[in-house]
C-alpha cells in the first residue's frame, strides 16, 4: 500500500494568476521582472499547473490579489472570492467622491433587482 498522496492540480490557480495578469494588462514579460522569475517559469506555472515554490506562490496570490480559498475550499462559500479582493483593492485606490457614485450605483443595482 502506497503512502504517496495524489499531488494538487495547481491548473486552476496558474489560470487566476495569467488572468489577472492580463487583466492588469502586464506580459509575462513583466510579471517575471516584477518577481524576479524567468518568463518561461512564469508561462509553465499558468499554462502548465506547474506548482511552484510556496514564496513565488504566496508572492504571485498577494501581487494579484487571489484568493486561495475558492480553489482550497470550493465547497465552503466562506472568505473573498478573487474578484472581490481585486474589487476591494481598486475601492482601496478611490476618494470620497468616487465612492458617492459607486454607492449610488449599488443601490440603483439593489433596486433594479428587487423588481
Amino acid at each position: 500500500m502506497s503512502n504517496e498522496k495524489p499531488k494538487y492540480d495547481f491548473s486552476a490557480m496558474g489560470q487566476a494568476i495569467k488572468d489577472a495578469r492580463l487583466k492588469r494588462g502586464w506580459t509575462r514579460e513583466q510579471l517575471a521582472q516584477e518577481v524576479n522569475l524567468a518568463p518561461r517559469y512564469i508561462m509553465s506555472i499558468e499554462n502548465k499547473g506547474q506548482h511552484p515554490s510556496f514564496q513565488v506562490f504566496v508572492e504571485l496570490m498577494t501581487l494579484f490579489n487571489v484568493s486561495v480559498d475558492q480553489f482550497l475550499f470550493p465547497d465552503i462559500g466562506t472568505g473573498k472570492s478573487t474578484r472581490r479582493r481585486q474589487l476591494d483593492a481598486t475601492l482601496d485606490e478611490l476618494d470620497e467622491k468616487d465612492f458617492l457614485v459607486l454607492q449610488s450605483t449599488a443601490n440603483g443595482l439593489k433596486e433594479a433587482k428587487a423588481e
